[in-house]
Parts: structure tokens; sequence; C-alpha cells
């Protein structure tokens, strides 16, 4: 992965800190998606939880792909409003969240409609709220590979699921839901190798039980779903890509889309540089070494971070000046996009007036 990078012109009229967007990386990163599965649209369905926009929605739409993944009620419904077709609400509705989702349905009749469930108690409540008011719903079971955060692993337990849905008249089983979301080996051949071993797996359950549709795999594991089956992958980060990302998976083949911009605000001891960079503006649920790379500053380090400020520890920064801008590249790019409320957008190596906004940062919006 690269580390360093020209500054855009054009910076210097763009406050600090914000988002840049390449929007030339971007559509090369989506059609490294479409070629990943042999230019065959219907077999991706990208989540848009890292980027949450609908300027990168309607790029998807144009270059052919009409169904996607959301994480939220807001960005299901923008996906509605913006081109997609096939929606995929992959979290399990609960609470009001069974009432919002019934009014995506009922607002969007052109647009189908699906969620995830791994529970009978979740399928009977929304069977019955959708009964009530009329409406219907495909769901698909979240099937728990082996990251233990939602699902139900294959087996009877799962068969006896999906009877359950399939005797609801409201819902209308769709099939499986696969995130392998706990493979982040940075070997190859680890990580594809424990990804077939799910995929051999589902395969193997699906022959005795079939489903209509399997959706599966993550960004660190797309490729392999994408050659080893004729099943849906479900991709995220590769729109934008990331420091962990590629730093971790220098095999895969997509670009850094996104780039932070900040800006010294003080020298406040030898060596030391302050930054504009809080944790308001970058994710940081990682370790405080772990949070950004800086373009032109390998050796680096995170001295101390809070609201507003990033304290940065270098021997490079004699030369450095307050007020000159810098650009990182975030470790985890799909938090610090919802931190922000619109980027600014480069084409062409250069900052354009266009700013894209972060469409569906209120999560309840719908």
């Amino acid at each position: 992965m690269k580390t360093e990078f020209p500054m855009p012109p054009g910076l210097e009229r763009l406050a600090s800190p914000g988002i840049l967007i390449d929007a030339d990386c971007v559509a090369r990163n989506i059609r490294m998606m479409l070629s990943t599965v042999g230019d065959n649209a219907s077999r991706l369905r990208p989540h848009v939880k890292t980027h949450k926009m609908a300027n990168v929605t309607r790029m998807q739409v144009e270059s052919g792909i009409t169904k996607f993944k959301a994480a939220t009620i807001s960005e299901a419904n923008m996906i509605a409003l913006h081109g997609g077709r096939d929606v995929l609400l992959a979290y399990q509705p609960v609470g009001p969240t069974v009432l919002q989702f019934a009014n995506l349905i009922k607002n969007h009749p052109g647009v189908s409609f699906a969620t995830i469930l791994d529970h009978a108690d979740t399928a009977n409540n929304l069977a019955n709220h959708l009964k009530t008011v009329g409406l219907s719903a495909r769901v698909f079971i979240d099937v728990d590979c082996g990251m233990h955060r939602t699902g139900i692993p294959l087996g009877d337990s799962l068969h006896a699921l999906r009877q359950v849905i399939e005797s609801l008249p409201a819902l209308t089983y769709a099939g499986l839901h696969v995130y392998d979301g706990h493979l982040h080996e940075p070997a190859a051949e680890t990580r594809q190798c424990e990804a077939e071993k799910i995929i051999n797996a589902v395969r193997s359950y699906d022959q005795q039980h079939p489903s209509a549709t399997i959706i599966g795999g993550g960004s660190p594991t797309f490729n392999y779903w994408a050659n080893s089956t004729t099943w849906e992958c479900s991709p995220g980060t590769t729109l934008f890509w990331d420091h962990a990302y590629g730093s971790d998976f220098p095999e895969l083949p997509f670009e850094i889309a996104v780039t932070l911009l900040t800006r010294i605000i003080s020298k406040p001891g030898q060596d030391r540089i302050c930054i504009d960079l809080g944790y308001k503006s970058i994710a940081s649920e990682m370790a405080l070494s772990n949070r950004l790379c800086l373009f032109g500053m390998p050796k680096a380090e995170i001295i101390s971070h809070s609201e507003e400020h990033m304290v940065i520890g270098s021997d490079s920064t004699a030369e450095l000046r307050i007020g000159q801008p810098l650009l990182a590249i975030p470790r985890h790019v799909c938090p610090t996009m919802a931190l922000h409320d619109s980027a600014a957008v480069i084409r062409d190596g250069r900052v354009t007036s266009e700013r894209w906004t972060v469409t569906a940062r209120n999560r309840h919006t719908a």
C-alpha cells in the first residue's frame, strides 16, 4: 500500500478535518467488484454501510447493480430512493424497527425488501405485524458460521426455524445469509482455507435443504465466494478500502478512495505536532497506535488522542509548519464516514466544487 500521495490542488479552500473522496477511484473499485463476479451484476449485493451515500449508490446502479444490503432503515430507504430494486436489511428487526421496516415496504411498492431472522419469536412478531397491515416480506435466515455475533448454526435448529417461517403467511423464506466477518487472517491461503470450509458446509446443507438464494461473504473473502460459488456476494468496504484492508490484504486489487484532510494546529514540543483529527473525526475503536496512516510520515507515532486533537510524534517534524495540511488514511473507513455529514470530491486529481452527502448518517430516517 502506498504511503505517499500527492496533495490535490484545491485543498487550500477546504476546512479540516474533513473527508476527501476520489470519484475516479470509486469507479475503478466498482469495475473491479463487477470483474470479480465475471461481470455478472446479478451476483453482487454490495453493503452500503461503508459509504452511506446516495452518490455512490447511484454510481453502482448506473453500473448495472440493483441488489444491495443495508444495516439500518435509513440505509435501506436511501437505496430505494436512488435506484436499488432489491434491498436486504441485514439486521434482525426488533422493537420499533418492525414498524419502520413495514413502512419501507409500504412506501416503496416498486422495491423488493427482505430482512434476516435468527429466531422463531422474531419471525412470529414480524409476521403478525405485517399481516395486520396487509403486507408481506421475504426473509433470509442469518447463519452463524463462526463469528458468534448473530445468526443460527447450520443444522436441525436452522431447519426448524425455516419450517416456522414457511408456516407464516406474511413471510416468504428466501434463503440463507452467511457473513464470515471473523475471517481476517492476513495470510491469503489461511483465509481462503477457512472460507472454503464455510462454503463447503453451506453447500452440503443446501444440498439437503435447497434455498432459492444464498448470500455470502464479506470484503476480505469476496474473491473466494465469487470464484467458488454461483451465489450472491456482499462486499462493502471494497467501494472505499482503508488502511486496515490495504495493509492486511495486499493481494486484493482494490484502491484507497478515501483520505482525511487534517492540519497542524500546534507544535507542542520537539519532534511533536498536534493535528485537528480528534476521535470525533476518525474511527477510534482500535489501539491508539493503529488509527491512521499519515502520508509522508511512515514512522509517525500517535502520542495521544482526544475529541478534537491528535498529538503525533515524529523525527521529521522540524520542517513542518503550523497550518500545514496533511493527508491520512483511516484504519477503519466505515465508522469514520459516519462521523462526517459530507465529503469533498476529487476528480482527475483535483478537488472539485462537488460535495457528497453522507445521506444515511441518521440511522432512523425512513
